[in-house]
């Protein structure tokens, strides 16, 4: 699945970001759980009818098949899967918690909808003659909502969460019709310039301030084309890949009684705010005083 179709359901899929310390006296508010699940059934449906407009109205039809892409864009791909699951599983049991459904059942519900609403654009692929179905695709949205339950049920909250960086590259120009023609379509189709991370909330492991984490990440340059022998031929620069680390600032610590606010702090904190970096890649060290 291309990074412009993932980020387009996480955009208009509805994340709630904010949510209330849960009370087991309380009962199931249904009536905000039949307004959840009647827009998030709404708006997903719609997404996915604009996506098989916008990409598959030009594609013909074939039998259902799987095509090997893991060896693509140096797996940052996959990486981005991991990322949407994760977010998908996470904002689904904040909503559903919203609803006073117990969390328990909130993260395991939101779990497998992290991974089922990514499902469908696989299934559309495999009957695509452009693209074709993805076992590593899937595999990584299966690990992103694992990740996500995983955390919930041994720490009972979230200590460690992926987050997301771009910078604009060089690359977009040389191949502008596949990689991006403006920041907007850079940001979705450019791997060479994201940048996926861990944020680990040192607190919840030792005594740091509340505010304060550190962060591994991980990226790739050099791919103008997908696989590294078709960047070699055209005589680009061999693809390598980027480890990043850094520190990393928790805004979830900022507090508020706004439902507003908790939202968009819930969405902010999926970015990676721009900070010193050190870089490892090429078999050499960079250190980098700012760096998203």
């Amino acid at each position: 699945m291309g990074a412009s179709k993932r980020f387009l359901i996480l955009i208009f899929f509805p994340l709630l970001g904010y949510s209330q310390a849960f009370d087991s006296t309380l009962t199931i508010n249904k009536k905000r759980l039949r307004a959840f699940t009647i827009g998030g059934t709404v708006a997903y449906g719609a997404t996915l009818a604009g996506l098989s407009y916008l990409w598959y109205s030009d594609a013909e039809r074939q039998s259902f098949q799987f095509f090997n892409d893991n060896p693509e864009w140096k797996q940052v791909d996959k990486v981005g899967h991991f990322f949407s699951s994760f977010y998908f599983s996470y904002g689904t049991s904040r909503a559903l918690q919203w609803c006073r459904v117990p969390p328990a059942k909130s993260d395991l519900i939101g779990s497998l909808v992290g991974f089922g609403v990514m499902l469908p654009i696989e299934i559309l692929d495999g009957f695509s003659d452009a693209y074709g179905a993805s076992t590593g695709d899937l595999i990584a949205n299966a690990a992103g909502s694992a990740f996500f339950f995983g955390q919930s049920r041994l720490w009972n909250e979230i200590r460690i969460y992926p987050r997301f960086s771009f910078h604009r590259t060089k690359y977009a120009e040389l191949r502008s019709d596949l990689l991006g023609n403006d920041l907007t379509s850079e940001i979705l189709k450019d791997y060479n310039g994201q940048t996926f991370w861990l944020s680990v909330d040192m607190d919840k492991f030792l005594k740091f301030p509340k505010w304060l984490n550190f962060a591994v990440g991980y990226g790739a340059e050099g791919m103008v084309y997908a696989r590294d022998y078709q960047n070699t031929n055209a005589g680009y620069l061999s693809p390598y890949r980027q480890y990043y680390f850094s520190v990393d600032f928790d805004l979830s610590g900022i507090k508020t009684k706004s439902k507003a606010v908790k939202t968009l702090l819930f969405l902010a904190n999926m970015i990676k705010i721009p900070a010193p970096t050190i870089e490892f890649s090429n078999n050499s060290v960079k250190f980098r005083a700012l760096y998203f």
